[in-house]
Protein backbone atom coordinates (compact mmCIF):
# COMPACT_ATOMS: atom_id res chain seq x y z
CA UNK A 1 0.00 0.00 0.00
CA UNK A 2 1.06 3.48 -0.91
CA UNK A 3 1.23 5.63 2.43
CA UNK A 4 -0.66 8.98 2.49
CA UNK A 5 2.48 10.95 3.14
CA UNK A 6 3.71 9.60 -0.55
CA UNK A 7 0.70 10.27 -2.19
CA UNK A 8 0.36 13.74 -0.78
CA UNK A 9 3.81 14.17 -2.57
CA UNK A 10 2.61 12.39 -5.52
CA UNK A 11 -0.44 15.86 -5.65
CA UNK A 12 2.07 18.00 -4.89
CA UNK A 13 3.93 17.34 -8.78
CA UNK A 14 2.69 17.83 -12.69
CA UNK A 15 2.35 14.08 -13.10
CA UNK A 16 5.35 10.85 -13.13
CA UNK A 17 8.46 11.09 -15.26
CA UNK A 18 9.83 7.47 -15.51
CA UNK A 19 13.00 8.92 -18.39
CA UNK A 20 15.35 11.88 -17.48
CA UNK A 21 14.74 12.27 -21.33
CA UNK A 22 11.57 13.58 -21.09
CA UNK A 23 11.21 15.10 -17.28
CA UNK A 24 8.91 18.17 -17.21
CA UNK A 25 8.86 20.94 -14.57
CA UNK A 26 7.57 19.39 -10.72
CA UNK A 27 7.08 16.10 -11.94
CA UNK A 28 8.01 13.15 -9.54
CA UNK A 29 10.40 11.10 -10.85
CA UNK A 30 10.42 7.26 -10.45
CA UNK A 31 13.52 5.41 -11.29
CA UNK A 32 12.80 2.44 -12.67
CA UNK A 33 15.09 -0.96 -13.68
CA UNK A 34 15.60 -2.28 -16.67
CA UNK A 35 18.31 -4.80 -17.88
CA UNK A 36 20.82 -1.96 -19.44
CA UNK A 37 19.78 0.94 -16.90
CA UNK A 38 19.28 1.43 -13.18
CA UNK A 39 17.11 4.29 -13.02
CA UNK A 40 18.02 5.09 -9.68
CA UNK A 41 21.19 6.41 -11.14
CA UNK A 42 19.55 9.07 -12.09
CA UNK A 43 17.62 11.03 -9.56
CA UNK A 44 19.98 13.36 -8.57
CA UNK A 45 19.76 14.18 -12.34
CA UNK A 46 16.39 14.34 -12.96
CA UNK A 47 16.16 16.73 -9.75
CA UNK A 48 18.50 19.07 -11.31
CA UNK A 49 15.91 19.11 -14.54
CA UNK A 50 13.45 20.05 -12.43
CA UNK A 51 11.28 17.23 -11.30
CA UNK A 52 9.83 18.33 -8.18
CA UNK A 53 10.55 14.60 -6.31
CA UNK A 54 12.64 11.88 -6.89
CA UNK A 55 11.69 8.12 -6.00
CA UNK A 56 14.36 4.93 -5.45
CA UNK A 57 14.77 1.84 -4.40
CA UNK A 58 18.72 1.66 -3.30
CA UNK A 59 19.42 3.81 -0.03
CA UNK A 60 22.63 4.88 -1.30
CA UNK A 61 20.94 7.14 -3.74
CA UNK A 62 18.72 8.83 -1.37
CA UNK A 63 20.92 11.70 -0.79
CA UNK A 64 18.32 14.80 -0.40
CA UNK A 65 15.47 15.45 1.08
CA UNK A 66 13.46 15.22 -1.99
CA UNK A 67 14.64 11.92 -2.69
CA UNK A 68 12.03 9.35 -1.18
CA UNK A 69 13.18 5.59 -0.54
CA UNK A 70 10.64 2.79 -1.46
CA UNK A 71 11.24 -1.03 -1.26
CA UNK A 72 10.38 -1.29 -4.79
CA UNK A 73 10.35 1.67 -7.45
CA UNK A 74 7.84 -0.83 -10.24
CA UNK A 75 5.62 -2.01 -7.06
CA UNK A 76 5.52 1.75 -6.00
CA UNK A 77 4.08 2.67 -9.31
CA UNK A 78 1.69 -0.07 -9.71
CA UNK A 79 0.27 0.33 -6.35
CA UNK A 80 0.32 4.64 -6.44
CA UNK A 81 -1.69 4.14 -9.86
CA UNK A 82 -3.99 1.80 -8.03
CA UNK A 83 -4.78 4.04 -5.14
CA UNK A 84 -5.16 6.97 -7.54
CA UNK A 85 -7.49 5.20 -9.59
CA UNK A 86 -9.68 4.72 -6.45
CA UNK A 87 -10.25 8.60 -5.67
CA UNK A 88 -12.24 8.62 -8.79
CA UNK A 89 -15.71 7.54 -9.14
CA UNK A 90 -15.49 7.17 -12.61
CA UNK A 91 -16.02 4.23 -15.10
CA UNK A 92 -13.20 2.78 -15.88
CA UNK A 93 -13.49 0.74 -19.12
CA UNK A 94 -10.60 -2.27 -20.02
CA UNK A 95 -9.64 -3.26 -23.37
CA UNK A 96 -7.76 -5.88 -24.31
CA UNK A 97 -7.51 -8.57 -27.47
CA UNK A 98 -4.78 -10.44 -29.77
CA UNK A 99 -5.67 -8.07 -32.38
CA UNK A 100 -6.81 -4.32 -32.91
CA UNK A 101 -7.15 -3.40 -29.48
CA UNK A 102 -5.55 -0.13 -29.79
CA UNK A 103 -7.79 0.62 -33.19
CA UNK A 104 -10.52 -0.12 -31.05
CA UNK A 105 -9.49 1.98 -27.87
CA UNK A 106 -8.82 4.99 -30.20
CA UNK A 107 -12.44 4.46 -32.28
CA UNK A 108 -14.03 4.12 -28.38
CA UNK A 109 -12.40 7.16 -27.47
CA UNK A 110 -13.57 9.00 -30.05
CA UNK A 111 -17.14 8.02 -29.82
CA UNK A 112 -16.98 8.48 -26.24
CA UNK A 113 -15.32 12.46 -26.55
CA UNK A 114 -18.26 12.92 -28.60
CA UNK A 115 -20.04 13.65 -25.49
CA UNK A 116 -17.47 13.62 -22.05
CA UNK A 117 -14.07 14.39 -21.26
CA UNK A 118 -12.56 10.67 -21.85
CA UNK A 119 -8.70 9.54 -20.67
CA UNK A 120 -7.40 7.27 -23.00
CA UNK A 121 -4.19 5.47 -23.36
CA UNK A 122 -1.32 7.27 -24.99
CA UNK A 123 -0.45 4.96 -28.04
CA UNK A 124 0.04 0.93 -27.14
CA UNK A 125 1.30 1.87 -23.31
CA UNK A 126 -0.46 -0.86 -22.48
CA UNK A 127 1.72 -3.27 -19.84
CA UNK A 128 2.64 -3.08 -16.46
CA UNK A 129 4.31 0.33 -16.49
CA UNK A 130 1.97 1.58 -19.25
CA UNK A 131 -0.93 0.84 -17.73
CA UNK A 132 -0.30 2.99 -14.40
CA UNK A 133 1.13 5.82 -16.60
CA UNK A 134 -2.14 6.31 -18.03
CA UNK A 135 -3.72 6.00 -14.35
CA UNK A 136 -1.58 8.63 -13.34
CA UNK A 137 -2.85 10.90 -15.84
CA UNK A 138 -6.56 11.12 -14.33
CA UNK A 139 -7.87 13.96 -12.67
CA UNK A 140 -10.74 15.57 -11.71
CA UNK A 141 -11.89 16.77 -15.47
CA UNK A 142 -12.16 13.02 -16.52
CA UNK A 143 -15.62 11.82 -16.64
CA UNK A 144 -14.80 8.05 -18.45
CA UNK A 145 -11.03 6.53 -18.43
CA UNK A 146 -10.45 3.78 -21.42
CA UNK A 147 -7.29 1.72 -20.45
CA UNK A 148 -5.68 -0.81 -22.99
CA UNK A 149 -4.25 -3.81 -21.43
CA UNK A 150 -1.63 -6.12 -23.54
CA UNK A 151 -0.34 -9.18 -22.31
CA UNK A 152 2.73 -11.31 -23.58
CA UNK A 153 2.87 -14.30 -21.03
CA UNK A 154 0.06 -16.15 -18.66
CA UNK A 155 -1.22 -13.64 -15.31
CA UNK A 156 -0.51 -10.23 -17.57
CA UNK A 157 -4.35 -9.30 -18.15
CA UNK A 158 -5.46 -10.13 -14.13
CA UNK A 159 -2.08 -8.51 -12.61
CA UNK A 160 -3.28 -5.24 -14.67
CA UNK A 161 -6.95 -5.35 -13.90
CA UNK A 162 -5.69 -5.70 -10.14
CA UNK A 163 -4.24 -2.21 -10.79
CA UNK A 164 -6.78 -0.68 -13.21
CA UNK A 165 -10.14 -2.20 -11.58
CA UNK A 166 -12.09 -1.80 -14.70
CA UNK A 167 -15.76 -1.75 -14.50
CA UNK A 168 -16.25 -2.08 -18.14
CA UNK A 169 -14.89 -4.73 -20.29
CA UNK A 170 -14.11 -5.69 -23.86
CA UNK A 171 -12.19 -8.51 -26.00
CA UNK A 172 -11.59 -7.54 -29.40
CA UNK A 173 -10.75 -11.04 -30.59
CA UNK A 174 -8.60 -13.65 -29.17
CA UNK A 175 -6.24 -15.81 -31.50
CA UNK A 176 -2.29 -16.86 -31.87
CA UNK A 177 -0.41 -14.00 -30.91
CA UNK A 178 2.58 -14.16 -28.45
CA UNK A 179 2.68 -17.77 -28.43
CA UNK A 180 6.36 -18.28 -27.76
CA UNK A 181 5.17 -16.29 -23.87
CA UNK A 182 1.76 -18.36 -23.66
CA UNK A 183 3.03 -21.74 -24.91
CA UNK A 184 -0.25 -22.37 -27.06
CA UNK A 185 -3.34 -21.00 -27.53
CA UNK A 186 -4.98 -21.88 -24.81
CA UNK A 187 -2.81 -20.21 -22.82
CA UNK A 188 -3.96 -17.01 -24.96
CA UNK A 189 -7.54 -17.40 -23.90
CA UNK A 190 -7.47 -17.96 -20.55
CA UNK A 191 -4.76 -14.58 -19.87
CA UNK A 192 -7.16 -12.48 -21.98
CA UNK A 193 -10.52 -13.49 -20.35
CA UNK A 194 -8.89 -12.45 -17.41
CA UNK A 195 -10.97 -9.47 -18.07
CA UNK A 196 -13.83 -11.00 -18.63
CA UNK A 197 -13.50 -12.21 -14.86
CA UNK A 198 -12.11 -9.18 -13.17
CA UNK A 199 -15.30 -7.45 -14.48
CA UNK A 200 -17.84 -9.96 -13.51
CA UNK A 201 -15.95 -9.56 -10.22
CA UNK A 202 -17.00 -6.18 -10.20
CA UNK A 203 -20.82 -6.84 -11.05
CA UNK A 204 -19.58 -4.71 -14.29
CA UNK A 205 -20.25 -4.69 -17.52
CA UNK A 206 -18.85 -6.58 -20.72
CA UNK A 207 -19.44 -5.74 -24.19
CA UNK A 208 -19.08 -8.50 -26.48
CA UNK A 209 -18.71 -9.60 -30.32
CA UNK A 210 -22.18 -11.45 -30.75
CA UNK A 211 -20.78 -13.22 -33.55
CA UNK A 212 -17.11 -14.37 -31.85
CA UNK A 213 -17.83 -17.77 -30.49
CA UNK A 214 -14.85 -17.68 -28.94
CA UNK A 215 -15.81 -14.76 -26.80
CA UNK A 216 -19.62 -15.83 -26.31
CA UNK A 217 -18.31 -19.24 -25.24
CA UNK A 218 -16.36 -17.88 -22.28
CA UNK A 219 -18.34 -15.27 -20.39
CA UNK A 220 -18.06 -15.97 -17.07
CA UNK A 221 -21.18 -17.02 -15.28
CA UNK A 222 -23.05 -14.67 -13.15
CA UNK A 223 -22.67 -11.81 -15.61
CA UNK A 224 -25.84 -10.44 -16.57
CA UNK A 225 -25.24 -7.17 -18.02
CA UNK A 226 -23.75 -7.71 -21.19
CA UNK A 227 -24.08 -5.26 -24.86
CA UNK A 228 -23.56 -7.69 -28.28
CA UNK A 229 -22.31 -6.23 -31.40
CA UNK A 230 -21.85 -7.69 -35.17
CA UNK A 231 -23.84 -8.54 -37.77
CA UNK A 232 -25.93 -11.24 -36.49
CA UNK A 233 -29.71 -10.52 -36.04
CA UNK A 234 -29.70 -11.15 -32.54
CA UNK A 235 -27.05 -8.39 -31.21
CA UNK A 236 -28.26 -5.28 -29.54
CA UNK A 237 -25.77 -3.64 -32.71
CA UNK A 238 -26.44 -5.00 -35.90
CA UNK A 239 -23.81 -3.68 -38.51
CA UNK A 240 -23.91 -3.87 -41.73
CA UNK A 241 -20.91 -3.64 -44.39
CA UNK A 242 -21.53 -1.88 -47.18
CA UNK A 243 -18.14 -2.27 -49.28
CA UNK A 244 -14.82 -1.66 -49.19
CA UNK A 245 -13.43 1.26 -51.22
CA UNK A 246 -10.36 0.52 -50.07
CA UNK A 247 -11.86 2.45 -46.72
CA UNK A 248 -15.15 0.83 -44.66
CA UNK A 249 -18.45 2.13 -46.25
CA UNK A 250 -20.73 0.61 -43.34
CA UNK A 251 -24.29 1.34 -41.09
CA UNK A 252 -26.20 -0.05 -37.93
CA UNK A 253 -29.40 -0.68 -36.31
CA UNK A 254 -29.98 0.12 -32.53
CA UNK A 255 -33.28 0.00 -31.62
CA UNK A 256 -35.57 2.19 -33.47
CA UNK A 257 -32.56 3.87 -34.70
CA UNK A 258 -30.98 2.62 -38.08
CA UNK A 259 -28.09 4.97 -39.45
CA UNK A 260 -27.52 6.13 -43.15
CA UNK A 261 -24.31 4.87 -45.37
CA UNK A 262 -21.29 5.65 -43.01
CA UNK A 263 -17.92 6.58 -44.78
CA UNK A 264 -15.03 5.52 -42.71
CA UNK A 265 -11.49 6.27 -43.11
CA UNK A 266 -9.97 2.82 -42.02
CA UNK A 267 -9.09 0.17 -44.36
CA UNK A 268 -10.59 -3.60 -43.65
CA UNK A 269 -13.26 -5.25 -42.92
CA UNK A 270 -11.48 -6.56 -39.55
CA UNK A 271 -12.14 -3.02 -38.75
CA UNK A 272 -15.46 -2.73 -38.96
CA UNK A 273 -15.97 -4.65 -36.03
CA UNK A 274 -14.11 -2.25 -34.25
CA UNK A 275 -16.27 0.27 -35.14
CA UNK A 276 -19.23 -1.77 -33.86
CA UNK A 277 -17.71 -1.93 -30.85
CA UNK A 278 -17.53 1.92 -30.82
CA UNK A 279 -20.89 2.29 -31.55
CA UNK A 280 -21.92 -0.26 -28.75
CA UNK A 281 -19.76 2.06 -26.34
CA UNK A 282 -21.52 4.84 -27.50
CA UNK A 283 -24.42 3.29 -26.69
CA UNK A 284 -24.23 2.64 -23.38
CA UNK A 285 -22.96 5.76 -22.65
CA UNK A 286 -26.12 7.80 -24.63
CA UNK A 287 -23.87 9.49 -26.57
CA UNK A 288 -26.30 11.27 -29.39
CA UNK A 289 -26.15 8.87 -32.77
CA UNK A 290 -25.67 12.24 -34.85
CA UNK A 291 -22.72 12.87 -32.51
CA UNK A 292 -21.67 9.46 -32.36
CA UNK A 293 -21.54 8.98 -36.52
CA UNK A 294 -19.77 12.39 -36.99
CA UNK A 295 -16.82 11.06 -34.49
CA UNK A 296 -16.23 7.68 -36.20
CA UNK A 297 -16.41 8.98 -39.70
CA UNK A 298 -13.95 11.58 -38.71
CA UNK A 299 -11.27 10.07 -37.60
CA UNK A 300 -8.17 9.06 -39.31
CA UNK A 301 -6.05 6.48 -38.08
CA UNK A 302 -1.95 7.17 -37.67
CA UNK A 303 1.52 5.20 -36.98
CA UNK A 304 0.84 3.09 -39.58
CA UNK A 305 -2.52 1.18 -38.05
CA UNK A 306 -4.64 0.55 -41.37
CA UNK A 307 -3.27 3.68 -42.86
CA UNK A 308 -3.94 4.97 -46.35
CA UNK A 309 -1.32 6.56 -48.33
CA UNK A 310 -1.03 7.86 -51.84
CA UNK A 311 2.09 8.68 -53.23
CA UNK A 312 2.83 9.31 -57.31
CA UNK A 313 2.94 5.61 -58.25
CA UNK A 314 0.83 3.95 -56.13
CA UNK A 315 -1.84 3.39 -53.12
CA UNK A 316 -0.70 1.98 -49.86
CA UNK A 317 -2.19 0.09 -47.07
CA UNK A 318 0.23 0.24 -44.14
CA UNK A 319 -0.27 -2.14 -41.49
CA UNK A 320 2.92 -2.67 -40.47
CA UNK A 321 3.01 -1.92 -36.77
CA UNK A 322 1.82 -5.76 -35.68
CA UNK A 323 1.20 -9.04 -37.12
CA UNK A 324 0.91 -12.29 -35.77
CA UNK A 325 -1.23 -15.16 -37.55
CA UNK A 326 -5.11 -13.90 -37.14
CA UNK A 327 -4.22 -10.27 -38.14
CA UNK A 328 -2.14 -11.38 -40.73
CA UNK A 329 -5.05 -13.83 -42.39
CA UNK A 330 -7.71 -10.93 -41.73
CA UNK A 331 -5.56 -8.46 -43.65
CA UNK A 332 -5.06 -10.68 -46.53
CA UNK A 333 -8.42 -12.04 -46.61
CA UNK A 334 -9.65 -8.01 -46.44
CA UNK A 335 -7.63 -6.90 -49.31
CA UNK A 336 -8.32 -9.77 -51.78
CA UNK A 337 -12.02 -8.18 -51.03
CA UNK A 338 -11.23 -4.70 -52.12
CA UNK A 339 -11.98 -3.99 -55.28
CA UNK A 340 -9.00 -3.35 -57.43
CA UNK A 341 -7.67 -3.97 -60.20
CA UNK A 342 -3.89 -4.28 -59.47
CA UNK A 343 -3.37 -5.48 -56.13
CA UNK A 344 0.09 -6.18 -54.28
CA UNK A 345 1.17 -7.60 -51.11
CA UNK A 346 4.62 -7.09 -49.01
CA UNK A 347 4.37 -9.12 -46.00
CA UNK A 348 6.77 -9.57 -43.25
CA UNK A 349 7.66 -12.16 -40.83
CA UNK A 350 5.67 -12.52 -37.39
CA UNK A 351 7.72 -12.84 -34.75
CA UNK A 352 7.61 -14.87 -31.23
CA UNK A 353 5.65 -17.12 -32.31
CA UNK A 354 7.93 -20.34 -31.33
CA UNK A 355 7.17 -23.49 -31.90
CA UNK A 356 4.44 -22.52 -34.60
CA UNK A 357 6.21 -20.52 -36.89
CA UNK A 358 6.82 -22.56 -39.63
CA UNK A 359 3.20 -23.81 -40.04
CA UNK A 360 1.90 -20.69 -39.28
CA UNK A 361 4.40 -18.67 -42.11
CA UNK A 362 3.69 -21.91 -44.37
CA UNK A 363 -0.04 -21.31 -43.97
CA UNK A 364 0.03 -17.60 -44.90
CA UNK A 365 1.26 -18.17 -47.75
CA UNK A 366 -1.35 -20.87 -48.40
CA UNK A 367 -3.95 -18.61 -48.17
CA UNK A 368 -2.20 -16.27 -50.54
CA UNK A 369 -1.88 -18.35 -52.96
CA UNK A 370 -5.64 -19.69 -52.50
CA UNK A 371 -6.50 -15.71 -52.33
CA UNK A 372 -4.82 -15.68 -56.06
CA UNK A 373 -2.75 -12.53 -54.62
CA UNK A 374 0.39 -11.55 -56.13
CA UNK A 375 3.32 -10.12 -53.90
CA UNK A 376 6.26 -10.68 -52.11
CA UNK A 377 7.81 -11.43 -48.43
CA UNK A 378 9.94 -10.56 -46.38
CA UNK A 379 12.19 -12.29 -43.63
CA UNK A 380 13.91 -15.27 -42.10
CA UNK A 381 10.74 -17.26 -41.38
CA UNK A 382 9.11 -16.60 -44.90
CA UNK A 383 11.80 -16.84 -46.60
CA UNK A 384 12.35 -20.65 -45.34
CA UNK A 385 9.15 -21.79 -46.29
CA UNK A 386 9.33 -20.28 -49.46
CA UNK A 387 10.79 -22.90 -51.45
CA UNK A 388 7.30 -24.42 -51.72
CA UNK A 389 5.54 -21.31 -52.93
CA UNK A 390 6.15 -19.30 -55.73
CA UNK A 391 6.31 -16.05 -54.16
CA UNK A 392 9.80 -14.25 -54.47
CA UNK A 393 11.34 -14.46 -51.05
CA UNK A 394 13.80 -12.02 -49.35
CA UNK A 395 15.23 -12.67 -45.84
CA UNK A 396 16.30 -8.59 -45.49
CA UNK A 397 14.43 -5.21 -46.42
CA UNK A 398 17.71 -4.62 -48.38
CA UNK A 399 17.42 -7.51 -50.51
CA UNK A 400 13.68 -6.39 -50.88
CA UNK A 401 13.92 -3.15 -52.31
CA UNK A 402 17.05 -4.59 -54.84
CA UNK A 403 14.29 -6.45 -56.45
CA UNK A 404 11.22 -3.41 -56.03
CA UNK A 405 14.25 -0.93 -57.90
CA UNK A 406 13.63 -3.70 -60.45
CA UNK A 407 10.57 -4.36 -60.54
CA UNK A 408 8.87 -0.77 -60.68
CA UNK A 409 5.15 -1.07 -59.15
CA UNK A 410 2.77 1.42 -61.25
CA UNK A 411 -0.74 2.06 -60.10
CA UNK A 412 -0.99 -0.25 -57.95
CA UNK A 413 -3.24 -1.07 -54.44
CA UNK A 414 -0.57 -2.40 -51.96
CA UNK A 415 -0.52 -3.89 -48.72
CA UNK A 416 2.54 -3.54 -46.37
CA UNK A 417 1.91 -6.18 -43.54
CA UNK A 418 4.44 -7.23 -41.11
CA UNK A 419 5.54 -7.20 -37.33
CA UNK A 420 7.07 -4.24 -36.27
CA UNK A 421 10.50 -5.51 -35.43
CA UNK A 422 10.46 -6.30 -39.87
CA UNK A 423 9.80 -2.37 -40.08
CA UNK A 424 8.31 -2.51 -43.65
CA UNK A 425 7.19 1.47 -43.03
CA UNK A 426 10.65 1.84 -44.23
CA UNK A 427 10.06 0.66 -47.89
CA UNK A 428 7.14 3.20 -48.41
CA UNK A 429 9.17 5.90 -49.48
CA UNK A 430 10.27 3.75 -52.72
CA UNK A 431 6.78 2.93 -53.85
Amino acid sequence: MVSEKLYAHFLETSGVCTDTRTIHPDCLFIALKGQNFNGNTFASEALSQGARYAVVDEPEYQIGPNILLVDDCLLFLQQLAHHHRRQFDIPVIGITGSNGKTSSKELIHAALSASYKTLATVGNLNNHIGVPLTLLRLDASHEIAIIEMGANKPGDIAELCEIAEPDFGIITNIGKAHLEGFGNFDGVLQTKTGLYRSVAKREGELIVNGDDPVLMQHLPTGISRVITYGKGADNDIRGNLLGLSPFINMSYTQGAHTSGALSMQMIGDYNFYNYLAAIAFGYRFNVPSEKLERALQDYVPQNNRSQVKKTAANTLILDCYNANPSSMRSALTSFAAIEHANKFFIIGDMLELGAETEPEHRAILSLCRELQLEGITVGRHFREVSPDFSYPAFETKSEALAYLNSHTLHDRLILLKGSRGIGLESLQEHL
